[in-house]
């Protein structure tokens, strides 16, 4: 009965595809299968499949200066969990000015200038998503709050108020090998915080170009957004409380075409308001992250992307003096490399690519080959791997090292 709910939808955006063809219409989207097996170990549920779905997407995208309308839903078949659901991955209404524009509703929001690697880049997103191989645009989440826009000329500043928080969206631990630090407690509870005027997260960007780069300053007030554990009391707790520390972070970006390619830098200082003094182990201490990469075509249709990641502990003779046994020790300095390779084949209709994570510090990897072929301009398909490994089984990939896959996308636009 589910499948064939989910049959009848996607027939119904089938309908509406074929009766708005025209270049000017306000309704597209796709239909799309995906699927993601082991290919070490099965789930901690025994299960086979990180993930299997048939998804289809509705947008709607309709104009009327001032104004703008924009949805974009989701209804999808997950057949691992055996339920359907739909999901709003956005939803909003634009109003433009001359030198201002505002948008109120479901938004992704995307800042910073690193590859998979965010430091000012706050907003929320759904790491499950990347690890077990769905389409990239599954990584960001959306935000339900407000956003404005000032355009004086010279300098730009965005400015963003979220009241209702939303955190990343880490694996399953039914589907995914993770490293817990206490898993004899299975009592958990989550405290998010309270949707109230004092906890709204407040974002602000201003941005413009300074000689001949482009340039970003940023800061944020709000919160972790992966959770911290907290015991219900000493020695052998019987309740694990998640919860989410105050943030505050600042920084800012440099980007600017050099060296025949384009050259990003990017810092950002996280002041963790819960764990400033460094005493509190089971809350992240204040860190000082930066990022350096660079990107250029090597021949025609070859591009690369190289990356270095930083960060570096504040706090860390109090950190060390508080570590609590069974978790493991984080470096004072933590090192990160990442490389991007993309040839595109047969007039750009087959997309090879690789990209990899290296941690220099923490000795574990990520290695994500991808190739992607469009078989006509609405109908394309693509085949990959997400393969982890590391030295140690409490790092971030090394906690994932059972947890490679290969999956397949495919995908009908209109």
């Amino acid at each position: 009965m589910k499948k064939a709910m989910l049959f009848a939808v996607m027939l119904a955006l089938f309908v509406l595809q074929r009766g708005a063809r025209a270049e000017d219409s306000p309704i597209h989207g796709f239909i799309q299968g995906n699927y993601s097996a082991d290919t070490d170990a099965r789930n901690p549920d025994n299960g086979r499949l990180k993930w299997s779905e048939e998804r289809g997407q509705l947008r709607l995208d309709a104009t009327r200066e001032p104004y703008r309308l924009f949805i974009k839903t989701d209804v999808f078949y997950d057949n691992v969990a055996q339920a359907q659901d739909v999901e709003l991955r956005e939803g909003y209404v634009d109003l433009t000015g001359e030198k201002w524009d505002a948008r109120a509703g479901r938004q992704i929001i995307t800042w910073g200038v690193g590859d998979l690697i965010f430091i000012n880049d706050v907003f929320p997103k759904d790491y499950e998503a990347f690890f077990s191989g769905r389409p990239m645009e599954y990584l960001k989440k959306g935000v339900d709050g407000v956003k404005a826009g000032l355009y004086p000329g010279g300098v730009s500043i965005e400015a963003v108020a979220i009241p209702f928080f939303e955190p990343n969206n880490l694996p399953d631990t039914r589907r995914f090998w993770l490293f817990d630090p206490m898993p004899n407690v299975q009592n958990r509870v989550k405290k998010e915080p309270a949707s109230t005027p004092r906890n709204t997260e407040l974002a602000i960007r201003a941005y413009g170009s300074a000689a001949g780069f482009d340039a970003s300053l940023y800061a944020y007030k709000g919160w972790h957004r992966n959770p911290s554990m907290r015991p219900g009391g000493m020695g052998s707790p019987a309740r694990i409380t998640l919860v989410y520390p105050e943030l505050r972070v600042y920084g800012g970006s440099l980007q600017k075409a050099a060296l025949d390619g384009v050259m990003s830098l990017e810092a950002g200082y996280y002041d963790s308001r819960d764990g400033k003094a460094g005493q509190d182990p089971l809350v992240p201490n204040s860190q000082a992250r930066f990022l350096a990469g660079y990107q250029r075509q090597l021949r025609e249709d070859l591009t690369l992307g190289v990356q270095y990641y930083g960060e570096r502990m504040m706090q860390y003779s109090a950190y060390e003096s508080t570590a609590m046994p069974g978790f493991p020790k984080e470096p004072r300095y933590r090192q990160v490399a990442s490389l991007r390779l993309t040839q595109l084949l047969m007039h750009q209709n087959l997309r090879l690519q690789w990209f990899s994570f290296y941690g220099i510090t923490d000795r574990d990897y990520l290695l994500n080959p991808e190739a992607r072929y469009n078989f006509t301009d609405n109908i394309w398909a693509a085949v990959g791997a997400m393969i982890f490994g590391g030295a140690k089984d409490t790092t971030q990939f090394g906690s994932l090292d059972r947890n490679d896959n290969a999956y397949m996308q495919v995908r009908y636009e209109f």
